[in-house]
């Protein structure tokens, strides 16, 4: 498929996003871009939506953060200040990207969803997240939903509508994605797998994690799907043609190196994490809670 179809972030992009030209520390942007991607596949979980929609959404939600800063737009509403203002005032709404990447995809996919669903999971997500923040965590989560006839909701839709038009605009209108699962298939036929259930199993997840890393927007499909291959073989033992003149995964066009790097952005994902990391995150949702941090620790302009 020609390279222009599939579009993927510029050598300079990977090297200084914006959000790192902003003070962003690499690893808070990876953990945020995860933590969006795992709002949109929980969201999509909730809603039953198609998971062709929701990987799309997931891949457009990274590909965006490649053209623009997480100073600018937010992943979510701020689970700060739903918690210190539950009535959620217009205020304190801003473009919720997560959202507009899974509406967006929606239509991409021809599975549309209605607005007030999505706004309705996408505050319980959120206040569910604002309910892990709060100092009375013993308490079990019970959900408020927003009022049926106020201002919030026409709000939360006007934000919504911002949030596809921002992701429309600054990619370009360049929203096609290829998805993985097809190749997988063949991939597997290839190497004699698909009678490991396992394997296919173990290789099918490893590429639905992947959703949650960038790799979507730095390497072609081939080389993930190899990536995820040689994950699933190596946990479970299989052995694959892997000499410097059979590597098995020459026939796929997959360089060596690009492939045991989506690996390692894959295997972070599950690294153990300290609790002061995972409430940094849950913190650092909203766009002014990023700014807040940046200004606490004198980074950025």
């Amino acid at each position: 498929m020609p390279a222009d179809l599939v579009p993927l972030a510029s050598t300079s992009q990977i090297e200084r996003t914006p959000s790192r030209e902003d003070g962003i520390p690499p690893d808070l942007e990876e953990d945020l871009r995860a933590f969006g991607c795992k709002l949109i596949h929980e969201a999509g979980i909730l809603l039953k939506q198609k998971q062709v929609a929701v990987a799309t959404a997931q891949i457009l939600f990274q590909r965006f953060w490649y053209t623009t800063s997480m100073k600018q737009f937010g992943i979510g509403v701020s689970p700060s200040l739903l918690f210190f203002y539950p009535t959620r005032t217009p205020q304190f709404i801003t473009q919720d990207i997560g959202m507009g990447a899974l509406y967006l995809a929606s239509k991409l996919e021809e599975c549309p969803l209605r607005m007030r669903n999505l706004i309705n999971i996408y505050d319980l997500l959120l206040q569910r997240t604002s309910h892990a923040l709060s100092p009375k965590t013993k308490d079990p989560f019970k959900y408020a939903p927003m009022s049926y006839f106020g201002n919030t909701f026409y709000d939360l839709k006007d934000a919504l509508v911002v949030a596809e038009m921002q992701i429309l605009k600054r990619l370009g209108f360049n929203v096609h994605v290829v998805l993985p699962y097809g190749t997988l298939i063949n991939y597997l036929r290839v190497l004699g797998l698909t009678s490991r259930k396992d394997a296919c199993a173990r290789a099918w997840g490893f590429l639905n994690d992947a959703l949650q890393t960038p790799v979507y927007a730095l390497y072609a499909v081939p080389t993930i799907v190899s990536a995820a291959i040689l994950l699933a073989s190596r946990q479970l033992g299989i052995s694959l043609p892997s000499a410097p003149s059979q590597c098995w995964w020459d026939l796929f066009d997959a360089p060596w190196e690009d492939v045991w790097s989506v690996c390692g952005y894959v295997m972070r994902l599950y690294r153990e994490r300290a609790p002061e990391e995972r409430m940094r995150v849950l913190r650092l949702v909203g766009k002014k809670d990023v700014r807040g941090w940046l200004e606490e620790n004198a980074v950025g302009s």
